[in-house]
């Protein structure tokens, strides 16, 4: 987070801004943070375990049929952005699938690391929503610096999540490739073998 702007003279904002922190089920260090060491926040996240992807897809599923909604097999309640996990649908997700995320609050300065794969949402006053891809809404008006990075660690859960794009609709907005995973393994390999290609006899020595 490289900029966080705050009007002056408009204390009704802070409040509510403190308001979204604490309902957002943030912990008391980071309270303190913004009322103590006036700290700027910029965006207060919700992050899951990629592992529990299917649990919270399947329970907003759940939660769409109760409210009268189509669920269409070329659509996902996660890649189509359209949910936002309020703290009661964060008490019944823990209560129903044994699955609770972490609240963060990113202050001016502060960096998220996002691993792949990790459903997460971000929430402004007015704006939010649950994706597995980074679209962040902002407390504050801010600027932030995003960087998508493929890890050797996390190369199969890229994989899996191209995968999944590939199911969607042709106009959905995530249906494009936008790691190129393939392309990443292969020149990566590509680049490895050169390299011991170019000092293979120097390696071949006892």
């Amino acid at each position: 987070m490289v900029y966080v702007g705050i009007p002056k003279g408009q204390a009704d904002q802070e409040e509510e801004v403190l308001k979204t922190i604490q309902d957002g089920d943030s912990d008391e260090l980071t309270i303190k943070r913004f009322t103590e060491s006036r700290e700027k926040p910029g965006a207060l996240w919700h992050i899951y375990a990629a592992k529990d992807t299917e649990k919270i897809r399947e329970f907003l599923k759940k939660v769409a049929e109760e409210q009268g909604q189509e669920n269409p097999v070329d659509h996902d309640p996660i890649h189509d952005q359209s949910w936002y996990l309020d703290r009661s649908l964060r008490k019944r997700l823990h209560q129903e699938y044994g699955v609770q995320g972490w609240a963060i609050v990113q202050f001016l300065g502060d960096v998220v690391f996002i691993p792949a794969g990790a459903p997460h949402q971000a929430r402004s006053r007015d704006t939010h929503s649950l994706t597995a891809w980074a679209d962040v809404h902002n407390l504050y008006s801010c600027i932030k610096v995003a960087e998508d990075f493929v890890s050797p660690e996390h190369v199969k859960h890229c994989f899996w999540l191209t995968q999944e794009f590939r199911y969607l609709s042709h106009t959905h907005t995530n249906h494009e490739d936008k790691l190129q995973v393939k392309n990443v393994i292969y020149h990566a390999v590509k680049d490895a073998v050169g390299i011991l290609r170019a000092n293979e006899s120097s390696l071949s020595r006892p």
